[in-house]
C-alpha cells in the first residue's frame, strides 16, 4: 500500500473524516478495495494496484471507475448507489474537505449485512419462492441489457480464449499451494477440448445475441435481500468481464449455490431463469462457464495470499477456499464430455 493511501485509511478510520454520524466504522477488505461501513453508509475506496485485468494505479484512473461503478450499478440497484465523493487533504484527510483532493469513493446506503444472500443461505433462510425472484430479475435484466457487435465480440472464442489462458497464466504460481499440478492440467486439457469442439456453438451464441454487457460478480456476497432485492457490485474495471454470454452470469450464482452446498436451489435457478428467458441453448454450454467461474474465484482467493495488507489468518482461509473452489472447478471440467 502507498503511504498516501495508508494516511488514507488511517484517516477515514476516525469519525473526524466524516460530516455525519458514523457510529462504529469498520473496515472490511476486498484484493482490490477498502469498503468503510459507518452506521448508515459504506463508502468503498479502490486500492492502487494493477493486477493485469485490473489498473487502479493513478487517481484519475480510481476516479474514472469510481463514476462507471456508479454507473453501471445502477441498472440493477437505483438507490443504492448515491454518488462519487472526494477525499479532500489540507490539515486533515475528509469526505469532501478542503484541499487537495487524494482519493475518490464511492458512496452507498449500508444494508444491513444479516441481509446479505450468503448470510442467508448460511442460515438456511433462502426459499425456492426468493430464488424464483432473482432469477427473474436477472433474466428480465439480460433481456434489457445492451448489445451491439463489439459486445459481441466477447462471446467470441478467441476472447474466451484469452480469458482462459489469462487465468492459467496468472495461477501457475499457485501450483502445489491451493491448486496441484494435476488439477491444473486437468482442467486446462478440458477446457481447450470442448473450445476446440464447440466452435460453432460459441459462434450460434454471438448470432443469437446472447452476448451482452452483463453484471460480471454475480454471486450471492453481492445480493442483498432487503426491502427489495438488490443485485450490486457489477463489475467496472474490465469490459471484458463484464461483456459476456449470458450463461457465464447465470453460472456464476448456479456456482456460488453449488459451492454454498445448495444444488437443489442452483438447479432451481437455472431452471427458472431458462423459463423466464427462453435461453434453452444455455444449458448445453453452463458446467463450461460454471468451471470458469470456480477456477476464477479459486484464483482471486489465491491472490490474497500475496496481499501484505491481509493477515495470516484470513490469508489460511483464503487458501482454503480456493482449494475448495478448484476442486469444484475440477467436478464441472469432469463432466464437458457429457455436454
Amino acid at each position: 500500500m502507498s503511504a498516501s493511501q495508508k494516511q488514507v485509511v488511517e484517516a477515514l478510520l476516525k469519525i473526524d473524516a466524516y460530516d455525519e454520524k458514523t457510529g462504529k466504522i469498520e473496515l472490511v477488505q476486498t484484493h482490490i478495495s477498502f469498503v468503510f461501513l459507518t452506521e448508515r453508509f459504506a463508502y468503498k475506496v479502490k486500492k492502487a494496484v494493477d493486477f493485469g485485468f485490473l489498473d487502479f494505479t493513478t487517481l484519475e484512473k480510481r476516479r474514472f471507475f469510481c463514476e462507471k461503478e456508479l454507473e453501471l450499478n445502477r441498472r440493477l440497484c437505483k438507490d443504492m448507489y448515491l454518488e462519487v465523493v472526494p477525499i479532500n487533504k489540507s490539515d486533515t484527510i475528509k469526505m469532501k474537505g478542503k484541499g487537495k483532493t487524494i482519493e475518490y469513493a464511492v458512496k452507498m446506503k449500508r444494508i444491513p449485512q444479516e441481509k446479505m444472500l450468503s448470510r442467508l443461505l448460511k442460515e438456511n433462510k433462502v426459499s425456492p419462492e426468493l430464488i424464483d425472484r432473482i432469477a427473474q430479475i436477472i433474466a428480465k435484466f439480460h433481456l434489457k441489457a445492451d448489445t451491439n457487435s463489439r459486445i459481441s465480440e466477447f462471446g467470441s472464442l478467441l476472447i474466451v480464449e484469452m480469458n482462459w489462458k489469462e487465468n492459467f497464466v496468472q495461477t501457475r504460481k499457485f501450483i502445489g499451494k491451493t491448486i496441484s499440478a494435476k488439477n491444473y492440467k486437468l482442467i486446462n486439457e478440458k477446457v481447450h477440448d470442448f473450445m476446440k469442439k464447440s466452435a460453432s456453438f460459441f459462434e450460434k451464441r454471438i448470432a443469437d445475441s446472447r452476448i451482452r454487457d452483463c453484471h460480471g460478480d454475480l454471486h450471492s456476497n453481492n445480493i442483498f435481500v432487503a426491502d427489495e432485492i438488490y443485485i450490486f457490485d457489477a463489475i467496472e474495471f474490465n469490459d471484458r468481464f463484464r461483456f459476456s454470454d449470458v450463461a457465464s452470469d447465470v453460472a456464476f450464482l448456479a456456482m456460488d449455490l453449488d459451492f454454498r452446498k445448495q444444488p437443489d436451489l442452483s438447479e432451481f435457478f437455472v431452471k427458472r431463469y431458462v423459463e423466464y428467458s427462453g435461453d434453452r441453448d444455455m444449458l448445453q454450454i453452463l458446467p463450461f462457464y460454471k468451471c470458469y467461474r470456480a477456477y476464477v474465484r479459486g484464483k482471486v482467493e489465491s491472490f490474497k495470499l500475496e496481499d501484505p495488507i491481509i493477515e495470516s489468518e484470513e490469508k489460511k482461509k483464503a487458501a482454503e477456499e480456493a482449494k475448495a473452489y478448484f476442486e469444484l472447478a475440477v467436478s464441472y471440467a469432469k463432466t464437458f464430455a457429457l455436454v
